[in-house]
């Protein structure tokens, strides 16, 4: 690839300014999306470095892994939707603002021996999101399964209708046990959600088991603090708990995971669970690459941040979403920062590419004020909670609102249609309960003829 250089002046005709934008999630896709629409050719070229070439609308994960939803609706091809920008695959591994400069590696990069790229710019988008927060428990990194990514939850979903075959076709009552039972760490939108869509399809896949049955799975929600869903507020928090309590999930409140070596979950008021699913979604912390730069960051680790979305006492570099400390104009509280969720993100993407496009052609920017509407989250098929512009939903009613506010959001026409055919599908005929785990191996039948591997069954 060749290099990304700063534009300069040739007399009087100036360069497209270049514009890298890190990240291709909520912020990066739609951040991009609205500068290739309100900038010319000859004003901006915009490139995109992300991992993946993809973005994942992670609402939409827990529903994947519950096969109410094909894992590729749940993505956004970039190269589709961003058709004017440069997307370049690859990992942004150190930016030195200074030279206004950006490390890549690229699958290219590793093929060739080859070090890492350089990409010059002009305006620096930083939007890399954020990673799963991982404790340093004993037996986590050896036994934990996040949910972040749509990798992820497809694991999680094959992984536990294989917990439900180990468990049919073993004669060892501590297997059996083992295996039908799953923990889930995290009470916010993640735990809960995964944990109710998974429930719901582990519960319904079991009637097709001679020797199963609902009954025989133990779901416990751990939960360090007194609440769990406090975005929904604490009377739909509470009505939540009673909820999963109802359908026999076994929900812990102040209580936290001390260790889960060996497969065994201990908890700190000395419960012992055996178990083969340790789910981890206790939080988020912001992307390792902001500490590889030489950009402000606060505190926590996220990127300091005017409410116009420019970093602090630093020109030419823009944040927005996860990474980002974004003043919360709206709020009476001093020094209150915006919520790193997806509400936020989405809306912030407009303002900081407006202010670009205002700062290209000289114009005055404009500061980002979004009054946080509330929330919804789903519980399970038909069951969900809301909290939104006051008003408190619980039951079916939060549970559509929750599909129609996201279905609304979900980025393309095309995607919207796709994902309401399938969920018009699946009301419609019988759920899928079939585990394709061995995707997850694929070469392991043909190393098995080749006499080099194993059998899958066996891993």
């Amino acid at each position: 690839m060749d290099k990304v250089r700063p534009r300069v002046r040739h007399g009087r005709v100036k360069e497209p300014a270049r514009i890298l934008v890190v990240g291709g999630g909520y912020v990066g896709m739609y951040t991009a999306l609205r500068l290739q629409r309100k900038l010319k050719r000859s004003e901006a070229q915009v490139i995109v470095v992300d991992p993946e070439p993809y973005m994942t609308y992670q609402p939409f994960l827990p529903e994947a892994a519950a096969g109410s939803i094909s894992p590729r609706h749940v993505v956004v091809p970039l190269r589709r939707v961003l058709p004017r920008c440069q997307v370049v695959i690859g990992e942004v591994t150190t930016i030195d603002h200074a030279k206004r400069t950006a490390a890549v590696r690229t699958l290219a990069t590793a093929e060739e021996g080859a070090g890492a790229i350089e990409i010059h710019y002009d305006e620096l988008v930083l939007a890399p999101g954020s990673v799963s927060r991982t404790l340093p428990i004993p037996g986590l990194a050896e036994f934990g399964i996040g949910f972040k990514t749509v990798e992820e939850a497809i694991g999680l979903r094959n992984h536990v209708l294989e917990q439900l075959d180990i468990a049919s076709s073993t004669r060892d009552p501590e297997v059996r046990d083992a295996a039908l039972t799953f923990v889930f760490v995290g009470g916010g939108y993640a735990g809960v959600e995964a944990l109710g869509e998974l429930e719901d399809m582990a519960r319904y896949a079991a009637r097709y088991y001679h020797n199963l049955s609902p009954d025989d799975l133990k779901w416990v929600l751990v939960e360090a603090t007194d609440r769990i869903l406090p975005e929904v507020g604490e009377e739909m928090g509470q009505y939540a708990v009673r909820e999963l309590r109802r359908r026999n999930i076994d929900v812990r409140l102040e209580t936290r995971l001390d260790s889960c070596e060996n497969r065994v979950v201990v908890l700190n008021d000395g419960t012992r669970l055996p178990t083969r699913t340790l789910v981890w979604t206790a939080g988020v912390k912001p992307h390792p690459l902001l500490a590889a730069t030489d950009l402000p960051t606060n505190g926590r680790g996220r990127l300091s941040c005017t409410p116009a979305l420019r970093l602090k006492d630093v020109d030419h570099a823009w944040a927005a979403g996860d990474a980002a400390a974004v003043p919360d104009v709206t709020s009476d509280e001093p020094d209150a920062l915006c919520a790193p969720n997806a509400q936020h993100a989405v809306r912030q993407a407009r303002v900081l590419a407006d202010n670009i496009v205002a700062t290209l052609r000289d114009q005055p920017l404009a500061d980002y004020a979004h009054k946080y509407v509330g929330s919804v989250a789903s519980l399970g098929l038909h069951k969900g909670v809301a909290h939104v512009y006051g008003r408190k939903l619980k039951g079916y009613p939060a549970w559509f609102m929750h599909r129609a506010y996201h279905l609304s959001r979900v980025p393309t026409l095309n995607r919207k249609a796709r994902v309401l055919a399938e969920w018009t599908l699946s009301g419609l005929f019988k759920r899928e309960i079939v585990s394709l785990g061995s995707l997850e191996h694929p070469r392991a039948e043909f190393e098995l003829a080749a006499g080099t591997g194993r059998h899958p069954e066996a891993s």
